[in-house]
């Protein structure tokens, strides 16, 4: 299997949705695999908000040589996003009229925006035609505004615990994090570390979302009776500094964040419903029946409007993180699915 990791540089003005203007775009991503002589096999793979292009790092078990989705046949793309301090243009990279690092000048970003630059990607690479397009939580967001955009590119799409609107709940959650990036004094300082306690409770409060009751049970408990020191409060803080350590600064978070809140199909397009029934080409849905954050209700409601929708429903301990830990029966589903 070939794997290579690259910068494509897009030299021209890339506006924004909101209005601001990035002087040029560096989007970091992998290849993984051979791009066939009539590039029929194009998988591209959306990654979620801390994640970054190495799908076979972050989604291990999904795309190794007993998988579906097996690079000795496909050629699978993952692009960073737009935002993320992995690579392409975010807060952390040198602004070209200053010749400083963005920081929080760094404009507002949107999912569409994300897009735009996977597309700029897409023509780069010489893609006329994507074979599988697949995303998991915010990646999922991405998968479905482009197959809106343009949903003669794609053949099928593969959705897991993701939504084609942000709902309330996850924009409180959102909004939680916010506050907790917001109450630190360094948030928006002209550094890398800016906000770095802030970041690691907006962490905290993500992960209480992303897991759930039985598993903190099952896996943070105490083996004794004590008034302090508690596992499950040592847990919660090494995940909340793990991320800050990771470079994700306050206001780089801050605005991944917001971009989470603007993902909505139907904006300038009509109802959700109309927009989710225009979608005719195969998808397969998967939601996990634990999860908090993308619930199995708002699922099952989702796929009663998709056209051409093969829905399935999977158990894990793990919650909305299933979606990362549960690769054997995702990968059992999507093998079903492209049979």
């Amino acid at each position: 299997m070939s794997q290579k990791a690259f910068t494509y540089e897009h030299s021209e003005p890339f506006q924004l949705e909101r209005g601001g203007v990035l002087p040029k775009l560096e989007i970091a991503y992998h290849t993984f695999g051979q791009l066939n002589a009539d590039k029929s096999n194009v998988v591209w793979v959306f990654h979620a908000l801390t994640a970054n292009s190495d799908a076979l790092d972050w989604w291990k078990g999904l795309f190794d040589q007993n998988s579906a989705i097996n690079p000795e046949k496909y050629f699978i793309v993952c692009a960073n996003i737009l935002g993320s301090p992995y690579g392409t243009s975010s807060p952390m990279s040198t602004d070209p009229v200053t010749g400083k690092p963005y920081h929080s000048t760094f404009p507002l970003i949107t999912i569409r925006d994300m897009v735009e630059a996977h597309k700029l990607l897409r023509d780069h690479l010489g893609i006329e035609k994507i074979a599988i397009g697949l995303g998991g939580s915010m990646g999922g967001f991405q998968t479905y505004e482009w197959a809106v955009q343009e949903s003669a590119f794609f053949e099928k799409l593969i959705l897991v615990a993701t939504a084609p609107k942000e709902s309330p709940w996850r924009i409180s959650v959102h909004a939680a994090q916010r506050l907790a990036i917001e109450a630190d004094p360094t948030w928006k300082d002209d550094s890398r570390e800016a906000g770095a306690a802030g970041v690691a409770a907006s962490r905290a409060i993500g992960m209480l979302s992303y897991r759930n009751h039985e598993i903190f049970e099952k896996t943070q408990s105490d083996a004794e009776s004590k008034v302090d020191d508690f596992r499950a409060d040592s847990y919660i803080r090494y995940q909340g500094n793990k991320l800050a350590n990771r470079g994700f600064s306050g206001f780089l978070l801050w605005n991944l964040t917001k971009a989470l809140d603007s993902h909505d199909l139907s904006r300038d397009r009509g109802t959700l419903n109309e927009v989710l029934e225009g979608i005719r080409i195969p998808v397969l849905q998967v939601g996990i029946i634990s999860d908090l954050l993308f619930p199995i209700e708002e699922q099952r409601k989702v796929a009663d409007h998709l056209a051409n929708v093969t829905y399935k429903e999977i158990e894990s301990l793990f919650g909305h993180d299933g979606f990362l830990t549960e690769t054997k029966q995702i990968n059992q589903l999507i093998a079903e699915f492209l049979a």
